[in-house]
Order: structure tokens, then sequence, then C-alpha cells
């Protein structure tokens, strides 16, 4: 930022907001000590603040870096460090029952903090990332044709139906079933023309697994079976019928980000990212780094972006309203002209609904 923004500044250090650290540091006059917007230290009074770009202009400035955040230490803080090391812990152990107090001596925090301070980084608390752990890898053993059982035990879960009861939520469907390609699955299946093509939905009687689109009924309907190659398919637009209407919706302008029950395969990160995704108003975009800043993982834009690219939710999780820096559209899996016209026909739609209703 070439030129700081002063209240919004002050609101990121009253929050401690991690999307800021690294774009600014404050120095306090009376203590003439500067920080990272994510100190843990007391907040001062107002006036008494001052922001500076960089820890090169506050030193310049007269003011000396703060000891516990260590504003002018190159890259992450140490209260990242920390978090760093309790990760990289649960990851070493995958196969113990690691208790918060044991992960929090480790990582040289209070229990109190290293929960609140892990939630703040990673977007989940520590069990809930040793588990998420445990299943990417369970899921990236049955990719290779492991058997379900040598795949629990090598992941780290304790017997094959923990890990079968844990990941069927994760996967969609039960371990054996996604393991063979989707055999002995029953998916339902209809078409309906929109505004950019053909859209396909297909799902389950647990939910929607998928909704692409495309130029033909044919290619999309191919590109189903090579996602599921040994699933019963059936076309069904009476059944989902409700569903067709719901995404007809969601074409006249309405949101329907929380309309569907999905039943998808995903990592716990992803849908981290998919949630963020459908909190995007229609008509709105944000970047990939507006995204890895909301879910607490600033650096973790690549992998939101990679996030993005698995979608295999069209519309329904919204994808397309995330963009370059620059604010262009980049990659989008069902084609980036396709990305182009949904984000132009929602700000059609978003300024139709302001000419109509317009503020009081």
């Amino acid at each position: 930022m070439a030129r700081i923004d002063t209240l919004t500044a002050w609101q990121a250090v009253l929050d401690r907001d991690r999307r800021f650290d690294g774009r600014f540091v404050y120095a306090v006059s009376s203590t003439r000590v500067y920080c990272r917007p994510v100190c843990p230290s007391r907040r001062p009074a107002r006036h008494r603040v001052s922001f500076f770009l960089s820890a090169q202009q506050a030193e310049a400035a007269g003011f000396r870096p703060c000891l516990r955040c260590q504003p002018n230490s190159p890259g992450s803080s140490p209260r990242d460090r920390r978090i760093e090391r309790a990760r990289q812990y649960l990851d070493d152990h995958p196969g113990e029952t690691v208790t918060l107090h044991r992960l929090a001596s480790h990582a040289g925090l209070s229990p109190f903090h290293l929960q609140r301070a892990f939630r703040q980084t990673v977007g989940l608390s520590p069990k809930a990332y040793q588990n998420a752990r445990r299943i990417d890898r369970f899921t990236a053993l049955l990719k290779t044709g492991v058997g379900v059982t040598h795949a629990a035990y090598e992941s780290g879960f304790g017997s094959s139906s923990h890990a079968a009861e844990q990941a069927s939520d994760a996967l969609g469907m039960t371990p054996s079933a996604y393991r063979s390609g989707g055999k002995g699955l029953y998916l339902r299946y209809a078409a309906m023309r929109t505004p950019v093509g053909q859209a396909l939905i297909a799902g389950t009687e647990r939910g929607i697994v998928s909704v692409s689109l495309g130029t033909s009924d044919a290619l999309l309907l191919a590109a189903l079976k090579e996602t599921y190659p040994h699933a019963l398919l059936r076309h069904d637009p009476q059944g989902l019928k409700p569903h067709l209407q719901t995404l007809h919706r969601y074409f006249d302008g309405q949101d329907i980000s929380r309309a569907f029950a999905l039943d998808v395969q995903a990592t716990a990160f992803q849908r981290t990212v998919w949630r963020a995704l459908q909190a995007i108003p229609q008509g709105s975009t944000k970047t990939y780094r507006d995204i890895a800043c909301e879910i607490g993982q600033p650096s973790a834009a690549r992998a939101v972006a990679r996030a993005c690219a698995t979608n295999p939710i069209a519309v329904v999780v919204p994808c397309h309203r995330v963009v370059r820096k620059d604010g262009s559209p980049s990659g989008y899996r069902w084609g980036l002209e396709r990305k182009t016209s949904l984000l132009a026909l929602e700000r059609e739609r978003k300024e139709a609904r302001a000419t109509q209703y317009p503020d009081p």
C-alpha cells in the first residue's frame, strides 16, 4: 500500500488482524517502540500511535523494534513459528492422540493461546487439523489402490471402521466406493440450458456431487462418467427438478449458495476455501489472497487457487468470483470465457436490483 489508511490500520491493530501483518507497522510515542499489527502486547491509546509502511521507516523516525513480535525480523513472527512447530509436530505423530497440553508444551505456548492462535493461523483446531491430515493421507493411499484396512493404519487411524466413519463425509461416499471409482454408487443426473451454455447436475441421495458447465450434454455426461467410471448413472430430470429450479433461480439473480446439500469429496482445506467462496455476494469479486487472508492463511494464495480449480460444484460454490490481484479473471475449470460471462451476468443482475430497489 503506497499510503496508509489510518482508520483501517488502527482497526487492524485493535483486531490483531493477520491480513495486515507485513503491510505496515505501528509505533507508540510513549515507549518509542514499534510493533506488528498482530503483536500480543496491550493496545496503546490511539493518540500515541503512528503508522509506517516498513520497519526501516519506523527506525528512521527513532523507534526501536518490539521484543515480543520482532517486527524487524524477516519472515514469520515468533508466534507463527510456534504454530508452525505445533503443526509439524502433529504431522510427525499421525497415529498418536496428541493432547492440547502436550502440543502446547512443545510449541512453547499456553494451551489456551495455542488453541486460539492455531485456529486463527490454520483455520482449524489442532484436533481437527490432525484428523484432516489423517483423512488426506488416507485418501491419497486409496488413490494408489491400497486396501482400505492398510490405508487406515498407515494414515494413523486406529481401525478401518474409524477411518471409514471419519472419511465418509470428506469423500462423499464410502472409502471402498471411492477406491473403486464409484463402484456401487448410484448417481442421478439431469441437464438444463443456461445463459452460459449447458449445465449438468448430478447427485446421490445425500446431496449434489457436481454441477458442471459446457457446450453439450454429451460432453458433460462423458466427463461425469470419467470421474465415476463404475457408478450407476440414471437420467432423472423429474427427481432433480427442485435442484434444476434452484439453478434457474441463480441465473435470475438469486443467491443459492446455501440452497443445496452437497455430497462432495474434499479435504478440510478445500472445504474451508469453498465456504469462504460461498460468502462472496453476487456481483462482487475477491482475489485469491483475499480468500487466503480470510481463512487465516495469508501465504496460501496458490493453495486457494488450487482449491478453486478442483471445485466440482459450479455456481453453487462460486469460484468464478475469485480473480487476480489486478481484478482480471484467471483460469476457470469450465472455461475463462464462461467465467467472464458469469461475472458480467451477476453485475448486470446486481445493477438491475439496485435500479429496481434503490437505497432510501
